[in-house]
């Protein structure tokens, strides 16, 4: 068995795309999200050795009970990508309503928590790696980001540096991924969808693939904390 990586928000984007990058890269990958269909796709477009796990990850219980599957039938969790993500286009104080803004921080932060507190026992017992896909947002505000989005992403900064302080010991490596504009279906949850020509000035879901496949198969004795991936043209 080689090793073993669970992806969250694996059916579309960065997510599918971090998968394919795995899966070529000889992992085992672990697709999660909440459709089926989706992750359905991922796998199929993937080959290789994929196991689809539906799954609502802000939802506490489910999660626990995945990973109680994942090693199962693997045996092992070596790496984690988080790429689960949320927004709204009513994103701002004059605009937002107060159940969204708890729904986008329950997935963005909240969620996050959950798979890595459910999962910090396999990670210390394979000296495993967690990339957090957090936002160029959550490096550097951005007001345009909308307030539940800009305080949960920011949040994860504090999150993957608490997990590196305390884990170290136990060769625990997490890294929080900032990712500028990437033209993905994301996109459409804006309030002004940017248009083709927009999109194809930022980059792609490949681009953030190859940057994830780095920090995975990076060295045990390496621990990359931050990264910022833009494009050129990114403000």
């Amino acid at each position: 068995m080689g090793r073993v990586l669970w992806v969250t928000g694996a059916g579309s984007g960065m997510g599918r795309a971090v998968a394919r990058s795995a899966v070529a890269a000889g992992w085992t990958v672990v697709l999660s999200g909440r459709r089926a269909d989706a992750l359905h796709e991922t796998a199929t477009s993937a080959g290789g050795t994929c196991r689809e796990l539906p799954l609502d990850v802000r939802d506490d219980d489910a999660v626990r009970a995945a990973r109680d599957r994942v090693v199962d039938e693997f045996g092992r969790i070596d790496g984690l990508v988080l790429a689960a993500g949320r927004n709204t286009p009513r994103r701002g104080w004059d605009d937002q309503e107060i159940a969204t803004f708890h729904d986008v921080v329950a997935v963005n932060l909240g969620a996050v928590v959950t798979v890595l507190d459910a999962t910090l026992p396999d990670l210390r017992a394979s000296s495993g790696v967690a990339v957090v896909v957090s936002s160029y947002a959550g490096w550097s505000f951005h007001p345009s980001a909308g307030v539940a989005y800009s305080a949960s992403k920011t949040a994860l900064g504090s999150v993957v540096r608490t997990l590196n302080a305390t884990e170290a010991g136990n060769g625990v490596r997490a890294c929080h991924l900032c990712p500028g504009d990437v033209a993905t279906d994301f996109l459409d949850q804006r309030p002004t969808v940017p248009d083709a020509a927009a999109r194809e000035r930022m980059l792609t879901p490949d681009d953030i693939a190859r940057t994830v496949q780095f920090v995975l198969d990076s060295p045990t004795h390496v621990r990359i904390d931050e990264l910022v991936v833009s494009p050129v043209a990114q403000r």
